[in-house]
């Protein structure tokens, strides 16, 4: 079978996180790589299905390849919403099965439904009947008092005999009581040996890794282990130039943008402009930026100027440029 293009973008992804990988986080980070596949923060079935869709799922052309990240358990519903998702023009349909939040888990969506494979199973199932793209599935390895060598291979088994054949695995257990989601991303411990072992075992999918990775050479080390792709969250988000701007080269063997991070705050003027004549605010899209020169001279008066000064009403481009003259001032 050939290889989509969202499946040869897998090899690197930056994770779905809910209230950050937004649109205009999703421009900013194809700026900088041109390769790597992005996703959405999780939508709800119910609400594509019955919401605002154009709000919830409309996205610049610039984003591809792109993948939605969808939420819930109805089979019908899910399959009604991959429908309505399809006419957007997604690259990938996913289905979220680690999220441990406790409004997921009252919706029965996401991490709980570790413990409903066959669940699951129907889940995917509907949704690759009504998708035109590939459906995939991001999973954790368990959940509460779950044995993860036991339930990981039988997740996996069930669900690829539905038909797919792409899985993210964040390499933690969930906890679904007595921990909050951001507890859920760091102090459950990480099992890389066994997301591997799950590569050995079912050599014919394609095997993305996730939790805890923070650059690219722990990506490449993922690679080289045999992994099919690495899912990177936080450290994309938080460094997004020390993971974006050279992974084109490094993990895709392309050439890469050939921006630097000044270059990229230039060029996100024209779509700051367009979304300030759209009605929207500077903020809605500085906030993702705040980490662009992380690490480098200048960034704590860069990320200063952003913070106090975006929010304020007629705020617009001339904002950026001021906290990039700082910026440049002190690399000078």
């Amino acid at each position: 079978m050939t290889p989509t293009a969202a499946t040869r973008a897998a090899r690197l992804s930056v994770a779905p996180m809910m209230d950050w990988t937004d649109r205009h986080c999703r421009y900013l980070h194809r700026l900088m790589s041109a390769r790597a596949l992005l996703y959405t923060e999780m939508v709800t079935a119910p609400a594509v299905v019955h919401g605002d869709r154009d709000r919830l799922l409309a996205y610049h052309p610039a984003e591809h390849p792109v993948a939605l990240q969808l939420g819930g358990s109805d089979p019908a519903e899910l399959a009604e919403a991959t429908r309505i998702a399809a006419g957007y023009g997604y690259d990938e349909i996913n289905l979220n099965v680690g999220c441990p939040s406790d409004r997921v888990q009252s919706g029965c969506f996401g991490a709980v439904l570790m413990e409903r494979p066959g669940l699951v199973a129907d889940c995917v199932a509907a949704m690759i009947a009504a998708s035109p793209v590939e459906v995939t599935v991001k999973c954790r390895i368990g959940v509460d008092e779950q044995e993860p060598q036991e339930v990981l291979p039988a997740f996996l088994q069930a669900v690829s005999a539905a038909g797919v054949t792409r899985f993210t695995i964040h390499a933690r257990k969930a906890w679904l009581q007595g921990l909050s989601p951001k507890e859920n991303r760091e102090i459950p411990p990480l099992d890389y040996p066994l997301v591997h072992a799950m590569k050995r075992d079912f050599p014919h999918l394609h095997l993305s890794i996730n939790g805890g990775i923070s650059s690219l050479a722990e990506a490449q080390a993922q690679l080289d282990a045999g992994m099919d792709g690495v899912m990177i969250g936080r450290a994309a988000y938080h460094t997004p130039a020390d993971i974006l701007l050279d992974a084109d080269r490094a993990i895709f063997g392309q050439a890469g943008t050939g921006r630097t991070a000044e270059q990229v705050a230039l060029d996100m003027l024209p779509y700051i402009e367009a979304h300030l004549a759209a009605g929207g605010r500077l903020n809605q899209v500085t906030r993702h930026m705040l980490g662009l020169f992380a690490g480098r001279p200048g960034a704590r008066g860069w990320k200063r100027r952003l913070s106090e000064e975006a929010h304020r009403d007629g705020a617009g481009p001339e904002v950026v440029e001021r906290a990039l003259a700082e910026v440049t001032a002190r690399a000078a």
